[in-house]
Protein backbone atom coordinates (compact mmCIF):
# COMPACT_ATOMS: atom_id res chain seq x y z
CA UNK A 1 0.00 0.00 0.00
CA UNK A 2 1.19 3.51 -1.11
CA UNK A 3 2.16 5.91 1.90
CA UNK A 4 1.31 9.51 1.00
CA UNK A 5 2.99 10.98 3.64
CA UNK A 6 2.21 14.79 5.22
CA UNK A 7 3.78 18.57 5.74
CA UNK A 8 5.23 17.91 9.49
CA UNK A 9 4.46 21.72 10.20
CA UNK A 10 2.74 25.13 8.86
CA UNK A 11 6.36 26.41 8.00
CA UNK A 12 7.53 23.06 6.59
CA UNK A 13 4.22 23.61 3.83
CA UNK A 14 4.89 27.38 3.40
CA UNK A 15 8.43 26.92 2.89
CA UNK A 16 7.38 23.99 0.18
CA UNK A 17 4.37 25.93 -1.60
CA UNK A 18 6.46 29.12 -1.91
CA UNK A 19 9.09 26.97 -3.49
CA UNK A 20 7.03 25.56 -6.00
CA UNK A 21 6.13 29.60 -7.33
CA UNK A 22 9.32 30.87 -6.76
CA UNK A 23 11.37 29.62 -9.65
CA UNK A 24 12.95 30.75 -12.92
CA UNK A 25 10.44 32.87 -14.23
CA UNK A 26 10.57 34.88 -10.60
CA UNK A 27 13.71 35.56 -11.68
CA UNK A 28 14.24 36.24 -14.93
CA UNK A 29 10.26 36.91 -16.00
CA UNK A 30 9.16 38.79 -13.77
CA UNK A 31 12.70 41.54 -14.12
CA UNK A 32 11.88 41.51 -18.06
CA UNK A 33 8.39 42.07 -17.99
CA UNK A 34 8.69 44.72 -15.44
CA UNK A 35 11.25 46.38 -17.84
CA UNK A 36 9.22 46.34 -20.70
CA UNK A 37 6.29 47.22 -18.79
CA UNK A 38 7.57 50.46 -17.57
CA UNK A 39 9.02 49.59 -14.42
CA UNK A 40 7.44 50.52 -11.46
CA UNK A 41 3.36 50.54 -12.69
CA UNK A 42 4.04 47.17 -13.88
CA UNK A 43 4.78 46.22 -10.27
CA UNK A 44 1.80 47.72 -9.15
CA UNK A 45 -0.53 46.09 -11.28
CA UNK A 46 1.21 43.08 -10.74
CA UNK A 47 0.57 43.19 -7.20
CA UNK A 48 -3.00 44.12 -7.54
CA UNK A 49 -3.59 41.13 -9.77
CA UNK A 50 -2.00 38.82 -7.48
CA UNK A 51 -3.97 39.57 -4.64
CA UNK A 52 -7.31 40.30 -6.17
CA UNK A 53 -7.15 37.53 -8.54
CA UNK A 54 -4.75 34.70 -8.00
CA UNK A 55 -5.06 34.69 -4.28
CA UNK A 56 -8.58 33.35 -4.56
CA UNK A 57 -7.75 30.81 -7.13
CA UNK A 58 -4.70 29.27 -4.98
CA UNK A 59 -7.20 29.57 -1.65
CA UNK A 60 -9.91 27.09 -3.74
CA UNK A 61 -6.89 24.67 -4.82
CA UNK A 62 -5.87 24.00 -1.48
CA UNK A 63 -9.64 24.14 -0.20
CA UNK A 64 -10.30 21.65 -2.74
CA UNK A 65 -7.19 19.27 -1.94
CA UNK A 66 -7.16 19.66 1.90
CA UNK A 67 -11.07 17.98 1.92
CA UNK A 68 -10.63 15.24 -1.07
CA UNK A 69 -6.87 13.92 0.60
CA UNK A 70 -6.13 13.08 -2.43
CA UNK A 71 -3.91 14.39 -5.85
CA UNK A 72 -5.00 16.88 -8.94
CA UNK A 73 -6.99 13.88 -10.69
CA UNK A 74 -8.26 11.77 -7.21
CA UNK A 75 -9.64 14.85 -5.82
CA UNK A 76 -12.27 15.22 -7.98
CA UNK A 77 -13.60 11.50 -7.44
CA UNK A 78 -13.42 11.76 -4.16
CA UNK A 79 -15.72 14.55 -3.81
CA UNK A 80 -17.98 12.56 -6.06
CA UNK A 81 -17.52 14.77 -9.61
CA UNK A 82 -15.34 12.09 -11.46
CA UNK A 83 -16.49 13.45 -14.55
CA UNK A 84 -15.09 16.67 -13.69
CA UNK A 85 -11.11 15.00 -13.21
CA UNK A 86 -10.38 16.16 -16.65
CA UNK A 87 -9.37 19.12 -14.77
CA UNK A 88 -6.77 17.73 -12.72
CA UNK A 89 -5.75 15.22 -15.85
CA UNK A 90 -5.03 18.71 -17.41
CA UNK A 91 -2.80 20.13 -14.16
CA UNK A 92 -0.93 16.66 -14.37
CA UNK A 93 -0.28 16.79 -18.23
CA UNK A 94 0.77 20.85 -18.05
CA UNK A 95 2.95 19.41 -15.27
CA UNK A 96 4.78 17.04 -16.90
CA UNK A 97 4.78 18.89 -19.86
CA UNK A 98 6.70 22.41 -17.84
CA UNK A 99 9.00 20.84 -16.43
CA UNK A 100 10.07 18.65 -19.32
CA UNK A 101 11.36 22.10 -20.69
CA UNK A 102 12.29 23.53 -17.93
CA UNK A 103 14.74 21.18 -16.43
CA UNK A 104 16.46 21.65 -19.86
CA UNK A 105 17.12 25.92 -18.71
CA UNK A 106 17.94 24.67 -15.31
CA UNK A 107 20.39 22.42 -16.94
CA UNK A 108 21.73 25.60 -18.57
CA UNK A 109 21.97 27.71 -15.61
CA UNK A 110 23.71 24.78 -13.69
CA UNK A 111 26.28 24.70 -16.35
CA UNK A 112 27.10 28.05 -16.54
CA UNK A 113 28.09 27.74 -12.48
CA UNK A 114 30.82 26.68 -13.77
CA UNK A 115 31.37 28.81 -16.34
CA UNK A 116 30.97 31.52 -14.30
CA UNK A 117 33.58 30.13 -11.55
CA UNK A 118 36.20 29.70 -14.89
CA UNK A 119 35.39 33.07 -15.47
CA UNK A 120 33.99 32.16 -19.11
CA UNK A 121 31.97 35.67 -19.38
CA UNK A 122 32.85 35.01 -22.89
CA UNK A 123 30.08 32.83 -23.12
CA UNK A 124 27.81 35.25 -24.08
CA UNK A 125 28.98 35.26 -27.53
CA UNK A 126 28.48 31.55 -28.19
CA UNK A 127 25.19 31.32 -25.95
CA UNK A 128 23.68 29.30 -29.29
CA UNK A 129 27.00 26.93 -29.68
CA UNK A 130 26.39 26.28 -25.90
CA UNK A 131 23.32 25.05 -25.95
CA UNK A 132 23.78 22.71 -29.25
CA UNK A 133 26.19 20.69 -27.21
CA UNK A 134 23.33 18.55 -26.20
CA UNK A 135 25.93 16.28 -24.23
CA UNK A 136 26.91 18.62 -22.10
CA UNK A 137 23.67 20.60 -21.85
CA UNK A 138 22.07 17.25 -21.75
CA UNK A 139 24.23 15.64 -18.50
CA UNK A 140 23.97 19.13 -16.60
CA UNK A 141 20.00 18.59 -17.18
CA UNK A 142 20.44 14.78 -16.04
CA UNK A 143 22.05 15.51 -12.57
CA UNK A 144 19.26 18.45 -12.07
CA UNK A 145 16.39 15.72 -12.73
CA UNK A 146 17.85 13.25 -10.83
CA UNK A 147 18.27 15.55 -7.68
CA UNK A 148 14.90 16.47 -8.36
CA UNK A 149 14.05 12.71 -7.96
CA UNK A 150 15.76 11.92 -5.11
CA UNK A 151 14.39 14.92 -2.95
CA UNK A 152 10.94 13.87 -4.39
CA UNK A 153 11.35 9.65 -3.39
CA UNK A 154 12.31 11.02 0.28
CA UNK A 155 8.92 11.52 0.73
CA UNK A 156 6.46 14.45 2.09
CA UNK A 157 8.27 15.24 5.44
CA UNK A 158 11.62 13.91 4.76
CA UNK A 159 12.14 15.23 1.14
CA UNK A 160 10.54 17.95 -0.43
CA UNK A 161 9.50 19.71 3.14
CA UNK A 162 13.25 19.34 4.45
CA UNK A 163 14.67 20.26 1.23
CA UNK A 164 12.54 23.46 1.23
CA UNK A 165 13.33 25.01 4.56
CA UNK A 166 17.13 24.78 3.48
CA UNK A 167 16.43 25.68 -0.15
CA UNK A 168 14.35 28.54 0.13
CA UNK A 169 16.62 30.30 3.31
CA UNK A 170 19.67 29.87 1.27
CA UNK A 171 18.14 31.85 -1.79
CA UNK A 172 16.72 34.76 -0.19
CA UNK A 173 20.16 35.25 1.76
CA UNK A 174 22.06 35.16 -1.85
CA UNK A 175 19.78 37.20 -3.36
CA UNK A 176 20.24 39.67 -0.20
CA UNK A 177 23.70 39.64 -0.77
CA UNK A 178 24.09 39.72 -4.28
CA UNK A 179 21.13 42.92 -3.88
CA UNK A 180 23.82 44.54 -1.52
CA UNK A 181 26.72 44.03 -3.85
CA UNK A 182 25.13 45.58 -6.74
CA UNK A 183 23.61 48.69 -5.14
CA UNK A 184 27.50 49.54 -4.80
CA UNK A 185 27.38 49.75 -8.58
CA UNK A 186 27.88 52.93 -10.56
CA UNK A 187 24.32 53.78 -11.82
CA UNK A 188 22.57 51.55 -9.62
CA UNK A 189 20.09 53.99 -8.30
CA UNK A 190 18.98 54.41 -12.06
CA UNK A 191 17.76 51.01 -12.16
CA UNK A 192 15.73 51.32 -8.22
CA UNK A 193 13.71 54.00 -9.22
CA UNK A 194 12.86 52.79 -12.64
CA UNK A 195 11.86 49.47 -10.46
CA UNK A 196 9.86 51.35 -7.78
CA UNK A 197 8.96 54.90 -8.70
CA UNK A 198 5.96 54.47 -11.02
CA UNK A 199 5.37 56.66 -14.41
CA UNK A 200 2.03 56.63 -14.60
CA UNK A 201 1.80 57.52 -18.30
CA UNK A 202 3.36 54.59 -18.78
CA UNK A 203 0.13 52.36 -18.05
CA UNK A 204 -2.23 51.06 -20.73
CA UNK A 205 -4.01 47.90 -21.65
CA UNK A 206 -0.78 45.41 -22.76
CA UNK A 207 0.85 46.60 -19.08
CA UNK A 208 -2.51 45.48 -17.33
CA UNK A 209 -2.95 41.97 -19.29
CA UNK A 210 0.66 41.54 -19.18
CA UNK A 211 0.52 42.00 -15.50
CA UNK A 212 -2.59 40.01 -14.99
CA UNK A 213 -0.54 36.97 -17.23
CA UNK A 214 2.57 37.00 -15.00
CA UNK A 215 1.24 37.24 -11.43
CA UNK A 216 -1.25 33.60 -12.72
CA UNK A 217 1.91 32.05 -13.81
CA UNK A 218 4.65 32.82 -11.53
CA UNK A 219 2.01 31.66 -8.69
CA UNK A 220 2.06 27.88 -10.05
CA UNK A 221 -1.67 28.51 -10.37
CA UNK A 222 -4.00 26.14 -12.37
CA UNK A 223 -1.82 22.95 -12.57
CA UNK A 224 -3.01 21.10 -9.41
CA UNK A 225 0.48 21.62 -7.45
CA UNK A 226 -1.55 23.06 -4.47
CA UNK A 227 -4.63 20.21 -4.80
CA UNK A 228 -1.80 17.88 -4.27
CA UNK A 229 0.24 20.16 -1.48
CA UNK A 230 -3.21 20.94 0.03
CA UNK A 231 -3.78 17.57 0.57
CA UNK A 232 -0.78 16.74 2.58
CA UNK A 233 -1.80 19.53 5.14
CA UNK A 234 -2.99 19.77 8.95
CA UNK A 235 -7.15 19.90 8.64
CA UNK A 236 -6.47 22.55 11.66
CA UNK A 237 -4.82 24.88 9.22
CA UNK A 238 -5.94 28.24 8.36
CA UNK A 239 -6.76 28.19 4.60
CA UNK A 240 -6.40 31.80 4.45
CA UNK A 241 -2.99 32.65 6.14
CA UNK A 242 -1.52 30.07 4.47
CA UNK A 243 -2.49 31.10 0.91
CA UNK A 244 -1.71 34.71 1.72
CA UNK A 245 1.63 33.60 3.50
CA UNK A 246 2.65 31.72 -0.09
CA UNK A 247 1.09 34.69 -2.27
CA UNK A 248 3.66 37.07 -0.17
CA UNK A 249 6.86 34.65 -0.34
CA UNK A 250 6.34 34.78 -4.13
CA UNK A 251 5.54 38.31 -4.37
CA UNK A 252 8.60 39.09 -2.56
CA UNK A 253 10.83 36.89 -4.17
CA UNK A 254 9.72 38.36 -7.62
CA UNK A 255 10.70 42.33 -6.05
CA UNK A 256 13.55 40.98 -4.86
CA UNK A 257 14.75 39.31 -7.85
CA UNK A 258 13.89 42.98 -9.65
CA UNK A 259 16.08 44.97 -6.81
CA UNK A 260 18.74 42.39 -7.47
CA UNK A 261 18.65 42.69 -11.33
CA UNK A 262 17.51 46.33 -12.60
CA UNK A 263 20.97 47.93 -10.48
CA UNK A 264 23.00 45.38 -12.84
CA UNK A 265 21.60 46.67 -15.90
CA UNK A 266 21.89 50.21 -14.64
CA UNK A 267 25.24 49.87 -14.13
CA UNK A 268 26.08 48.02 -17.73
CA UNK A 269 23.51 50.71 -19.65
CA UNK A 270 25.04 53.63 -17.67
CA UNK A 271 21.89 54.25 -16.49
CA UNK A 272 19.45 54.09 -19.36
CA UNK A 273 17.94 50.96 -18.43
CA UNK A 274 18.61 49.49 -21.95
CA UNK A 275 19.78 46.30 -22.29
CA UNK A 276 16.68 44.24 -20.41
CA UNK A 277 16.60 40.97 -22.66
CA UNK A 278 13.97 38.72 -22.86
CA UNK A 279 13.87 35.41 -21.38
CA UNK A 280 16.98 33.00 -21.61
CA UNK A 281 18.94 36.29 -23.66
CA UNK A 282 18.18 38.30 -20.05
CA UNK A 283 19.93 34.94 -18.03
CA UNK A 284 22.58 33.84 -20.15
CA UNK A 285 23.67 36.65 -22.39
CA UNK A 286 23.36 40.07 -20.48
CA UNK A 287 23.70 39.20 -16.96
CA UNK A 288 27.14 37.11 -18.04
CA UNK A 289 27.85 40.02 -19.73
CA UNK A 290 27.48 42.42 -16.97
CA UNK A 291 29.65 40.28 -14.53
CA UNK A 292 32.33 40.05 -17.25
CA UNK A 293 31.68 44.22 -17.04
CA UNK A 294 32.82 43.97 -13.00
CA UNK A 295 35.83 41.59 -13.95
CA UNK A 296 38.42 39.47 -12.30
CA UNK A 297 37.41 37.47 -9.65
CA UNK A 298 34.53 39.89 -8.23
CA UNK A 299 32.97 38.86 -11.97
CA UNK A 300 33.49 35.09 -11.35
CA UNK A 301 32.33 34.88 -7.46
CA UNK A 302 28.57 37.35 -8.65
CA UNK A 303 28.35 35.14 -11.71
CA UNK A 304 28.85 31.68 -9.25
CA UNK A 305 26.69 32.96 -6.78
CA UNK A 306 23.91 34.05 -9.34
CA UNK A 307 23.76 31.29 -11.08
CA UNK A 308 23.75 29.17 -7.86
CA UNK A 309 20.53 31.04 -6.42
CA UNK A 310 19.39 30.09 -10.01
CA UNK A 311 19.84 26.79 -9.19
CA UNK A 312 18.19 26.39 -6.16
CA UNK A 313 15.10 28.69 -7.45
CA UNK A 314 14.53 25.92 -10.44
CA UNK A 315 15.33 23.07 -7.58
CA UNK A 316 12.26 24.32 -5.26
CA UNK A 317 10.32 24.41 -8.70
CA UNK A 318 11.08 20.99 -10.26
CA UNK A 319 10.33 19.52 -6.78
CA UNK A 320 6.50 20.66 -6.93
CA UNK A 321 5.94 19.93 -10.68
CA UNK A 322 7.66 16.35 -10.50
CA UNK A 323 5.05 16.08 -7.20
CA UNK A 324 2.13 16.42 -9.15
CA UNK A 325 2.37 13.53 -11.28
CA UNK A 326 3.72 11.12 -8.76
CA UNK A 327 1.34 11.83 -6.54
CA UNK A 328 -1.08 10.91 -9.09
CA UNK A 329 0.36 7.74 -9.58
CA UNK A 330 0.87 6.98 -6.03
CA UNK A 331 -2.22 7.61 -5.03
CA UNK A 332 -4.39 6.08 -8.56
CA UNK A 333 -1.97 3.20 -9.30
CA UNK A 334 -0.89 2.26 -5.50
CA UNK A 335 2.64 2.64 -6.88
CA UNK A 336 5.47 3.34 -4.33
CA UNK A 337 6.55 6.69 -3.83
CA UNK A 338 10.52 5.49 -5.14
CA UNK A 339 9.39 3.83 -7.87
CA UNK A 340 6.94 6.64 -8.82
CA UNK A 341 9.61 9.52 -8.80
CA UNK A 342 11.85 7.83 -10.15
CA UNK A 343 9.79 6.34 -12.99
CA UNK A 344 8.00 9.93 -13.67
CA UNK A 345 11.35 11.74 -13.98
CA UNK A 346 12.61 9.08 -16.08
CA UNK A 347 9.63 10.00 -18.37
CA UNK A 348 9.71 13.62 -17.97
CA UNK A 349 13.12 13.94 -19.11
CA UNK A 350 12.83 11.76 -22.59
CA UNK A 351 9.99 14.10 -22.97
CA UNK A 352 12.28 16.76 -22.67
CA UNK A 353 14.86 15.51 -25.26
CA UNK A 354 13.22 17.32 -28.06
CA UNK A 355 13.42 20.72 -26.01
CA UNK A 356 16.87 19.61 -25.19
CA UNK A 357 17.45 19.36 -29.28
CA UNK A 358 15.74 22.32 -30.64
CA UNK A 359 17.90 25.32 -29.99
CA UNK A 360 19.90 24.52 -32.59
CA UNK A 361 21.31 20.89 -32.74
CA UNK A 362 18.27 19.94 -34.39
CA UNK A 363 16.98 21.78 -37.35
CA UNK A 364 13.63 19.78 -37.25
CA UNK A 365 12.77 20.61 -33.68
CA UNK A 366 14.51 24.19 -33.91
CA UNK A 367 12.10 24.76 -36.45
CA UNK A 368 9.23 22.73 -35.38
CA UNK A 369 6.44 25.08 -36.45
CA UNK A 370 5.13 28.19 -37.70
CA UNK A 371 1.85 29.23 -36.40
CA UNK A 372 -0.78 31.08 -38.35
CA UNK A 373 0.48 34.38 -39.92
CA UNK A 374 3.89 34.02 -38.16
CA UNK A 375 7.08 35.15 -39.76
CA UNK A 376 9.51 32.82 -38.34
CA UNK A 377 8.87 29.03 -36.50
CA UNK A 378 8.98 28.60 -33.52
CA UNK A 379 11.49 25.83 -32.14
CA UNK A 380 10.01 23.09 -29.44
CA UNK A 381 11.11 24.48 -26.43
CA UNK A 382 9.23 27.66 -26.62
CA UNK A 383 6.01 25.44 -28.60
CA UNK A 384 5.73 23.61 -25.54
CA UNK A 385 5.80 27.01 -23.39
CA UNK A 386 3.31 28.55 -25.34
CA UNK A 387 0.71 25.40 -24.95
CA UNK A 388 1.40 24.14 -21.53
CA UNK A 389 2.39 26.89 -19.90
CA UNK A 390 0.41 29.93 -21.48
CA UNK A 391 -2.26 28.17 -22.43
CA UNK A 392 -3.11 25.39 -20.04
CA UNK A 393 -2.85 26.72 -16.94
CA UNK A 394 -5.37 29.49 -17.02
CA UNK A 395 -7.94 27.26 -19.01
CA UNK A 396 -7.23 25.42 -15.98
CA UNK A 397 -7.69 27.70 -13.41
CA UNK A 398 -10.89 29.26 -15.19
CA UNK A 399 -12.31 25.68 -14.67
CA UNK A 400 -10.78 25.00 -11.04
CA UNK A 401 -12.78 27.48 -10.02
CA UNK A 402 -16.02 27.09 -12.21
CA UNK A 403 -16.31 23.75 -10.74
CA UNK A 404 -15.62 24.88 -7.07
CA UNK A 405 -18.42 27.83 -7.08
CA UNK A 406 -21.14 25.33 -9.61
CA UNK A 407 -20.24 21.80 -9.18
CA UNK A 408 -18.91 21.61 -5.51
CA UNK A 409 -21.01 24.61 -4.67
CA UNK A 410 -19.85 27.74 -2.72
CA UNK A 411 -21.23 26.21 0.67
CA UNK A 412 -18.96 23.18 0.45
CA UNK A 413 -15.68 25.43 -0.28
CA UNK A 414 -16.75 27.99 2.48
CA UNK A 415 -17.22 24.87 4.92
CA UNK A 416 -13.80 23.65 4.33
CA UNK A 417 -12.12 27.37 4.25
CA UNK A 418 -14.06 27.91 7.93
CA UNK A 419 -11.98 24.87 9.29
CA UNK A 420 -9.14 26.59 11.52
CA UNK A 421 -10.34 30.11 10.75
CA UNK A 422 -12.52 31.35 13.55
CA UNK A 423 -15.24 34.51 12.09
CA UNK A 424 -14.51 33.15 8.51
CA UNK A 425 -18.70 33.29 7.90
CA UNK A 426 -18.73 36.85 8.87
CA UNK A 427 -15.66 37.78 7.18
CA UNK A 428 -14.25 39.99 4.41
CA UNK A 429 -12.75 36.59 2.90
CA UNK A 430 -16.09 35.17 2.05
CA UNK A 431 -17.72 38.00 0.52
CA UNK A 432 -14.99 38.48 -1.38
CA UNK A 433 -14.94 34.80 -2.74
CA UNK A 434 -18.33 34.82 -3.24
CA UNK A 435 -17.85 37.81 -5.43
CA UNK A 436 -15.38 36.85 -7.16
CA UNK A 437 -15.19 32.50 -7.77
CA UNK A 438 -18.76 32.30 -9.48
CA UNK A 439 -18.33 34.27 -12.75
CA UNK A 440 -15.67 37.18 -12.23
CA UNK A 441 -12.42 34.83 -12.15
CA UNK A 442 -14.06 32.23 -14.47
CA UNK A 443 -13.91 34.72 -17.10
CA UNK A 444 -11.51 37.13 -16.84
CA UNK A 445 -8.96 33.18 -16.62
CA UNK A 446 -10.74 32.17 -19.39
CA UNK A 447 -10.63 35.07 -21.76
CA UNK A 448 -7.15 35.18 -20.58
CA UNK A 449 -6.86 31.67 -22.14
CA UNK A 450 -8.71 32.72 -25.23
CA UNK A 451 -6.69 35.97 -25.62
CA UNK A 452 -3.28 33.76 -25.90
CA UNK A 453 -4.55 31.73 -28.41
CA UNK A 454 -5.58 33.66 -30.45
CA UNK A 455 -2.92 36.17 -30.37
CA UNK A 456 0.04 32.99 -30.17
CA UNK A 457 -1.07 30.57 -32.10
CA UNK A 458 -3.51 32.95 -34.83
CA UNK A 459 -1.27 36.09 -35.03
CA UNK A 460 -4.62 38.00 -34.15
Amino acid sequence: MAVRGNFSSKLGFIAAAAGSAVGLGNIWGFPYEAGAGGGAIFVLVYLFFCFALCFPVMLTELAIGRKSGRNAVGAFNALGHRKWNFIGKLGVLSGVLILSFYNVIAGWAFGYTFEMAAGNFAITESFRAYTTDIFAVGGYGLMFMICTAFIVSKGVSAGIEKAAKILMPLLIVMMLSLIIYALFLPNAMAGIKFFLLPDFTKLNLSVVFNAMGQAFFSLSLGMGTFITYGSYINKKDNLVTSAALITLTDVGIAIIAGLMIFPLIGFVSGGTLSGVGRGPELIFVTLPYIFGEIGGSAGSIVGMAFFSLLCFAALTSTVSLLEVPVAYVVDEFKMSRKKAAWLMSGIVYLIGIPSLLGNGYSAYFSEFITYVNATTSTDFLNFIVNVANDSFLPLGGSLMVFFAAHIWKKQNLDAEIAIGFEGYQDSFIRKYLHFVIPFLLPATLFIIFAMIVLVTFFGF
